[in-house]
């Protein structure tokens, strides 16, 4: 299998972006301390002056970021201008594109599924008997497609399919759901090796749909979001006059926010949240006894366990030896990352546009890193 983990870091649908270090078992572990304390006033100016250091290099208009420990929310916080032409401030209240950060939801969402038996990892996805059947195109397949199972697609290990400028789901807008899975299998036969796919995780949400009798986002919010306290997270629209309430306005200087189709990417990149959402919902994932979690220990060590040939990637989550988690997600005017580490903290951060060919990417990452350090007595490393 030909991987490399920095391949994957500049492209549109996000990466994984921490440093290496040794990683222990898996248990499902108390928090330790029990709880902490919020960050003081002095503490919160030095993250403030932090994100509009970063903001300021990458004129970013609006940051929003949030942090959770053992259940509870404690910090969050909004910078800039959610909406330029309005003039209007960002809160941590506004709603942004998440982009990839959206297979970590679509991954557990299928984990739930497993636990009640009604999937497995090595069910096939495509042809008769496999999950989806013939829906998308009857046999002879090109070779290997009915070959490809939960797993392969989970893992990006289906091979082929791959995000870049071929990706198939920026390719055709006009097409459904329906009609770009049966012009993708026609037309571009699956590989042999990891990549990076999009369409992998656009086919699991219509395996959702398939098994759940249900559409994929109203599904996502009944059985995994509002389970963890989370309500307001939609699919976000495609153009300008589709923005929800409360929902930031994009910018970018290279391509147009608003000349995609978002609402086909739902599966693999189309959720739209506060930072708080994703901090909720991580925490309700993340193998710590509190909060409780929507998991069991086995699923999560599953989930969060990668093959040996992307050893970077697990099943919807990025891991690094450490024992971190985490997904960036990146569509023209969105940079965005989650994060659940190893010491317990869950954080994300959200900005409404992004810089190609910088390491806007990165430094966001490492952004959350400096700002949960100005509070000394967390102990984040």
């Amino acid at each position: 299998m030909d991987f490399r983990r920095r391949d994957i870091v500049k492209l549109a649908a996000g990466a994984c972006a921490l440093p290496l270090v040794s990683r222990g078992a898996f248990a499902q572990l108390a928090p330790n301390p029990p709880s902490i304390r919020p960050p003081s006033p002095a503490e919160r100016g030095a993250m403030g002056g932090l994100a509009r250091a970063f903001m300021d290099k990458y004129s970013v208009p609006a940051l929003s970021f949030a942090i959770g420990y053992a259940g509870a929310i404690v910090h969050q916080a909004a910078f800039g201008v959610a909406d330029r032409e309005q003039n209007e401030a960002a809160t941590p209240q506004h709603l942004f594109r998440i982009a990839s950060v959206s297979k970590m939801i679509t991954s557990v969402t299928l984990f739930r599924l497993i636990e009640e038996n009604r999937l497995k990892l090595t069910d096939r996805v495509f042809g008769p008997d496999a999950l989806l059947g013939t829906d998308y195109g009857a046999p002879p397949y090109s070779p290997g497609i009915d070959q490809i199972t939960l797993e392969h697609l989970l893992t990006h290990t289906g091979g082929g399919w791959s995000n870049d400028n071929r990706d198939p789901m920026f390719t055709h807008p006009h097409m459904d759901h329906a009609q770009l899975i049966s012009w993708t299998l026609a037309n571009r036969p699956p590989g042999q090796h990891y990549a990076y796919s999009n369409f992998g995780y656009c086919v699991l949400g219509r395996v959702i749909e398939k098994l759940t009798g249900q559409r994929y986002a109203e599904h996502v919010r009944a059985e995994v979001l509002a389970r963890c306290g989370v309500t307001d997270m939609t699919i976000a629209g495609n153009t300008s006059d589709q923005r929800q309430a409360g929902e930031v306005a994009y910018y970018d200087r290279v391509e147009n926010p608003y000349e995609m189709n978002v609402r086909r990417m739902d599966s693999h990149g189309g959720w739209i949240a506060t930072p708080t959402d994703l901090v909720q919902f991580l925490m309700h994932v993340d193998g710590y006894a509190r909060p409780a979690n929507i998991l069991r220990p086995h699923t999560i060590q599953t989930m969060t366990t990668a093959p040996s040939y992307s050893p970077d990637y697990a099943k919807g989550f990025c891991i690094n030896n450490s024992g971190n988690w985490w997904h960036n997600g990146s569509l023209p005017g969105t940079s965005t990352i989650a994060v659940r580490t190893h010491g317990g903290f869950c954080w994300a951060a959200f900005t409404n546009t992004r810089r190609p060919n910088t390491k806007m990417d990165d430094e966001l990452d490492e952004l959350n890193w400096s700002m949960a350090r100005q509070v000394s007595e967390w102990k984040v490393a």
